[in-house]
Order: structure tokens, then sequence, then C-alpha cells
């Protein structure tokens, strides 16, 4: 049978698993801002996650991934879209008769307030200092609460095509090279990764989505202005953000990423750039 299958703020991340998904053969329903970004094949449901109204589920979904973000940095934005319109999504899908197999939600690791270099993973502590991870926790006990089998996956920085903030900054000569740990997953591994725990048979109710690499900044943009071809940043004192992230979790159930480090994932972010900033001449 044909599985019915909603992602709820379907961005980068939800085009990606959507492109997975419909090789499948699975129905996908995407909800997002501008529903003509909708990767080819995804059908739109036109609503407002933060409110619903009276909209109607377009089907009886088997499958849920919440891939919602905020449209602004503030405690009462993040309230909204993380916690209230999840609950209330979720609800409104029970009482439309979705029989929800897996309900799996993007958390992030901003959840983790260890700032000296420590590694963290599913077992350590989560006492963030910002609003943002406190909401996150916030939303992931609604997963962890609901009727159907959740799944929290805490992803780490996002990166990939047409992401290339950072290396404008180290092509420009404004980025700073710090001691700092970094984490990073690409977002072809991000759908990967969603797409490895719909499927896995008996999976954890959390998981910390994020490469085989924790890099100090430094690392990674010395490397990339190498890859660039640029002067060397200059260096900088460490920042807030200082954690490495363990994927152990997520290895054992046997995901393989697409994208192990960041040496494999931006060579072609960079050649892109390189050929835009050629183009641009």
């Amino acid at each position: 049978m044909t599985e019915n299958v909603l992602i709820a703020g379907c961005g980068d991340v939800g085009n990606a698993l959507a492109a997975r998904l419909l090789a499948e053969s699975c129905k996908v329903w995407g909800v997002r801002r501008r529903v003509d970004a909708l990767a080819p094949g995804v059908e739109p449901w036109r609503v407002d996650l933060r409110d619903l109204g009276d909209a109607a589920p377009p089907a009886r979904f088997d499958y849920v991934f919440y891939t919602a973000s905020a449209d602004r940095r503030d405690e009462q934005a993040y309230r909204a879209i993380y916690v209230e319109a999840l609950e209330k999504l979720l609800q409104r899908l029970r009482d439309a008769g979705s029989s929800m197999k897996r309900v799996l939600f993007t958390s992030s690791t901003a959840v983790y307030g260890q700032a000296g270099g420590e590694w963290v993973d599913e077992a350590s502590a989560t006492e963030p200092s910002g609003f943002n991870g406190r909401i996150l926790l916030e939303a992931e006990k609604v997963v962890d609460a609901a009727p159907e089998r959740g799944i929290n996956v805490r992803l780490s920085g996002i990166y990939g095509p047409g992401r290339t903030r950072l290396v404008r900054k180290v092509w420009s000569g404004e980025a700073v090279a710090t001691p700092s740990w970094t984490n990073r997953i690409h977002v072809d591994d991000c759908a990967g990764v969603l797409h490895h725990l719909m499927r896995l048979d008996e999976p954890n109710a959390l998981y910390l989505g994020t490469d085989d690499l924790p890099a100090t900044t430094a690392d990674v943009v010395e490397w990339m202005a190498d890859v660039l071809g640029v002067s060397a940043p200059l260096h900088g004192d460490a920042e807030r953000l200082n954690k490495r992230c363990r994927n152990a979790r997520l290895r054992r159930s046997g995901y393989r990423f697409t994208y192990p480090t960041f040496r494999d994932g931006y060579p072609e972010i960079v050649r892109t750039f390189l050929r835009g900033q050629a183009g641009g001449r």
C-alpha cells in the first residue's frame, strides 16, 4: 500500500527527504510558507502551522516529520512554532483519523549548555543557557509524550548547497580562526538520517544527528582558505559555543554518512561558489 507522509516545515531538509520518499513511491505532502518552493512531486498542504483554523488534513498520514523553523529569533516565535503548533498539528491529525506509525522531530544541539569543549551525546545533561534550547526541550517532551512512536533528532549545524555564509566570510577575509569546537551535518545527511530512522526496526527515542568529525573553527576556516586560494584567517579567542557532539548511537544503528566530515561535504559547495565568482567577473 502507498504510504502517506507529511513533512511539516518542508525546507531544504524536507525537500531532500521528500526526494528519497518519492523514490520509494510514498505520497508526500509538504507544508511551507512558499509552496512553490516544494520539491517536484510533493503535494502542497496550504496551511499556516501556527494557525490551523479549521483546515482539514488532506490525507490520513502514516508518518509525520516536523522540520519547521521559527521566522523570528525570539521566545514567543519559538514557542509558537516548536511547541504550540506541534501540539495542535498532532492533535488535528489524530482527530482526522491518522494512525501515525512514527512522528519525527528535528531538534537541535542547542539543547546542550556545555561550553568547555566537552563531548556530549544523548545521555549528556541538557542545561541550555538560551531560550531556544529550553523551548526545543519542551518540544521534545511533546514528542516523547505522544501516543505514537516519537523520535527526536538533535541536529548540529546544517550546511549544504546554497548555504555559503561561511565560504563568503573566508573569501572576504572576515572569518576568524578560533579554537572553539564546532559540529556539522550536511543537508543530504540530515535527510538521510531521518529516512533511516523512519525505516529502522527498533529505533531509540533520541538521536544526535552530527557527522563524524567535530572540528575547531580554526581547522575549518584555515582548510577552506587553502581550498579557496585566499590568505589564512586571523586568529581569535574562543567563542561561547564550544562542545563536541558524538554520533555513536546513530552509527551503531547502521547509518552511513554520505559526507562523514566537512572535508567531504564542502568541496562541491566551494567549487560552485568559485564558479559563481568567475562568472561575475
